[in-house]
């Protein structure tokens, strides 16, 4: 009883910590900042939050790897990510949340075609049923977009590219599973707050917070998504079972979802509703999989 009431918990955690990241598509909906720039304060504030929880838990400022390749591999992992914030960032000026937040969490199934095609790992027995299936559904999603008949795909498959490059950072942190989760999690936000100034750079847009509004949601992005949510995920997707973990994290795109139908009215008709849940099908079977491997 007290195992099963200790694996609750852990699921708990975990859909709490993908409810929290499903909030994030809606702060970059409310802010006014350019794609680049909300990536920048995402990581940029959500650093102080880390320091003082380690400070807390570990007694120590600093954050010290258990093996020096660990940066390495965080900063390669962090390009990956901060690419893919950056466009999926932006794919939300163009499509709706809810296909954003669906088609970019379709990352596992790029994650095993990644991982048989670098690491020649063979992808588990239901991978090509997994794929159908959530492939099926983010066909649907976009056919019967409203994005669609308004002629903005463009925002969908930015949303495709970004889970690519998604996958690419789940895949490199998987090899990372001797260190902390808290030094990866630090190092990562470390790393994207330094390339997202690549961008930022470059951007025609706003890069600094202009009003009180916007730095209040900025800080709630980043300490509810970026320090909250993934740490919760983090500590509890180690400790329960893959399938469980697998439905945990389906909180995030429907977090987002519902949250975008009351908040900006982007209510889904019936079939897109099918086909979300279809998705849905499909990210979970494939994540499950991964998580089994």
């Amino acid at each position: 009883m007290i195992k099963n009431l200790q694996g609750t918990n852990y699921f708990l955690m975990l859909a709490t910590g993908g409810m929290l990241i499903g909030f994030a598509p809606i702060f970059v909906k409310w802010s006014y900042l350019s794609p680049s720039a909300i990536s920048f304060w995402r990581m940029f504030l959500a650093i102080p939050f880390l320091v003082i929880f380690n400070f807390l838990i570990n007694k120590k400022i600093l954050f010290r790897v258990k093996d020096k390749k660990t940066i390495f591999y965080t900063a390669i992992a962090s390009i990956a990510f901060t690419t893919d914030l950056t466009l999926w960032h932006y794919s939300m000026d163009i499509t709706s949340v809810s296909n954003a937040t669906i088609i970019v969490n379709s990352a596992p199934i790029f994650v095993a075609l990644l991982a048989y095609l670098v690491f020649k790992e063979k992808p588990q027995k239901g991978f090509i049923f997994s794929f159908l299936i959530t492939f099926i559904g983010i066909f649907g999603l976009i056919i019967f977009s409203n994005n669609y008949a308004n002629g903005k795909l463009l925002g969908d498959i930015l949303c495709m590219v970004a889970a690519i490059w998604y996958a690419v950072y789940l895949l490199i942190i998987s090899k990372l599973g001797k260190e902390t989760p808290l030094n990866i999690i630090f190092y990562t936000t470390f790393f994207c707050c330094l390339f997202s100034l690549v961008p930022m750079s470059f951007s025609s847009g706003l890069n600094l917070p202009q009003s009180n509004f916007e730095w209040v949601n900025l800080l709630l992005m980043a300490f509810l998504c970026q320090f909250g949510g993934q740490f919760l995920i983090t500590f509890g997707i180690g400790n329960i079972s893959a399938s469980s973990g697998s439905i945990g994290l389906l909180m995030q795109p429907l977090t987002a979802t519902i949250l975008a139908a009351f908040i900006f009215s982007e209510i889904l008709n019936l079939i897109q509703i099918i086909f979300v849940f279809i998705t849905l099908l499909g990210i979970y079977l494939a994540r499950a999989g991964l998580s089994e491997n």
